[in-house]
C-alpha cells in the first residue's frame, strides 16, 4: 500500500509540475500576441507622442505647479522670437493625439501663462490686454503642396479626363482665396522612365496650375510602365530639398506629398523597402497622402505609403470626390500652424521668463512651455 501511495504521489507532482508549464507557456503565448497586437497596425495608430521624441518641438512639458492635465492637443513648437519693444512671436502646429492636424484655431481660444524670477508659479497674462493674437505667419512659415500623377498609359486611355477633372477640383479646394506666397503648389507626373516629370513648378496661382492639367494629353508619356517606387523616392527628395531651402532662407518649412496612381510598380528600378524607407525616415513636417483609383492598385502598400491619409476610389466616376477628400485633409495640415503674437509686461532687467501657452478646443485642452530673455523690453508694443 506505501508503494502505491508513493506512485501517486510521484503521479500528482509530475502532473503539478506540467500544469506550471502549460500555464507559463499560455502566459508567454498571450504576452507574445499581445506584444504583436500593439506592435502592428497603420502609420497613424503608431504615433508616439513621447515628450523624449521631440512631439512638442522646441517645447517642453508645462510646470507641474499649473496642475493641468495630461495633454489632449499637442503644441508643438516650430520656432520662436521676440520683437522690440515687447512683442513674443511662436510659430507651432497644433493636432491631436492621433496626429490629425487642428485648424481654425481663434486666440481667444489661448491663455497664456508667465513665470518671472518672483514668482513662484505662473500667473495668467490676460489675452486682451496683451493683445494676443494669431497673425498672418507667411514671413516665417511656407507650405509646399507635391501633386505627383501616374500618366502611365492605362491612366492615360482609360481615365485621363476624369484625372484632369479631379485634379482642378483638387487645387481650386486647396490652394488658398487670395492667393498668398505663403502657400504654393508645384505639379509633377511619372510613368515607367527613370525620372520624376515637372508639368508645372511651384506657384500660388490656381489659374496656372489648371491651365497645366488642361494641357495634359493622350500622347504626354513615352513609357507605358509605371515606376511607382521611383515617383515617391523622388517627390520625398524634392519635398526635403524644399523645406531645406526654407531653412536656410530662416523660414519654417512644411510640405505635403499628394500621390495619385491606378496600379502598382512595374517598373522595378526602386524597392518597395526603399520606397517606404524614404517615406518613414522624411522631414517630420512632410505630409503623404495617396489616392489609388480601381482594382490593379495594391491598397496595402498605398497606405503604408500614405501615411497621413490615404483613400481608394472604386471606378473614375468616383475620382473628383475621392480627391475633394484628400484636399480638405491637405489644407487641414497647412493650415494647422499658428503664428501666435502678444505683448508681454515683462521688462529689461527681468532676464529669462518662463511661458506656458494653453489650448482649450472642443472641450479638449493641451499646453506648452517655453522660455523667453526680455532684454531690452520696454512699453509700446503693439
Amino acid at each position: 500500500m506505501q508503494n502505491n501511495f508513493q506512485a501517486k504521489l510521484t503521479f500528482c507532482k509530475r502532473n503539478l509540475n506540467f500544469m506550471k508549464m502549460k500555464n507559463a507557456l499560455k502566459y508567454l503565448t498571450l504576452s507574445l500576441i499581445t506584444l504583436l497586437f500593439f506592435s502592428c497596425g497603420n502609420a497613424d495608430d503608431d504615433v508616439n507622442f513621447d515628450i523624449n521624441q521631440r512631439e512638442l518641438g522646441l517645447g517642453e512639458e508645462p510646470d507641474n505647479c499649473l496642475g493641468f492635465e495630461d495633454n489632449e492637443l499637442l503644441l508643438s513648437i516650430q520656432d520662436q522670437f521676440t520683437t522690440l519693444p515687447g512683442k513674443i512671436s511662436i510659430l507651432f502646429k497644433v493636432s491631436d493625439l492621433q496626429g490629425n492636424p487642428i485648424s481654425g484655431l481663434t486666440a481667444d481660444q489661448f491663455t497664456i501663462y508667465e513665470q518671472g524670477r518672483n514668482d513662484d508659479c505662473f500667473n495668467t497674462i490676460s489675452s486682451s490686454e496683451s493683445l494676443a493674437r494669431i497673425s498672418p505667419n507667411s514671413q516665417v512659415f511656407n507650405n509646399n503642396t507635391l501633386l505627383v500623377l501616374d500618366l502611365s498609359n492605362s491612366v492615360l486611355q482609360g481615365s485621363l479626363e476624369e484625372l484632369k477633372t479631379a485634379s482642378i477640383s483638387f487645387i481650386n479646394n486647396v490652394i488658398p482665396t487670395p492667393e498668398t506666397e505663403a502657400f504654393k503648389m508645384a505639379i509633377y507626373w511619372f510613368d515607367g522612365e527613370d525620372e520624376l516629370h515637372l508639368l508645372n513648378d511651384l506657384t500660388s496661382s490656381a489659374v496656372e496650375l489648371t491651365s497645366a492639367i488642361d494641357g495634359i494629353t493622350e500622347d504626354i508619356s513615352s513609357d507605358p510602365s509605371t515606376d511607382l517606387y521611383g515617383a515617391v523616392i523622388k517627390s520625398t527628395e524634392r519635398a526635403e530639398e524644399l523645406i531645406q531651402e526654407n531653412s536656410q532662407n530662416s523660414i519654417i518649412g512644411a510640405a505635403s506629398i499628394v500621390l495619385f496612381t491606378d496600379g502598382t510598380d512595374q517598373a522595378s528600378r526602386f524597392s518597395e523597402d526603399a520606397a517606404l524607407r524614404a517615406v518613414n525616415e522624411a522631414n517630420r513636417n512632410i505630409s503623404f497622402f495617396t489616392i489609388g483609383l480601381g482594382a490593379e492598385i495594391d491598397a496595402d502598400v498605398l497606405a503604408d505609403i500614405g501615411k497621413t491619409a490615404s483613400v481608394f476610389a472604386g471606378n473614375k466616376e468616383e475620382l473628383e470626390a475621392t480627391f475633394n477628400q484628400i484636399s480638405q485633409r491637405v489644407a487641414e495640415q497647412a493650415n494647422s500652424f499658428y503664428l501666435f503674437e502678444y505683448c508681454t509686461p515683462k521688462r529689461d532687467g527681468s532676464g529669462d521668463n518662463n511661458l506656458v501657452i494653453q489650448l482649450t478646443n472642443g472641450g479638449l485642452q493641451g499646453a506648452v512651455q517655453t522660455e523667453f530673455d526680455a532684454d531690452g523690453f520696454m512699453g509700446g508694443c503693439e
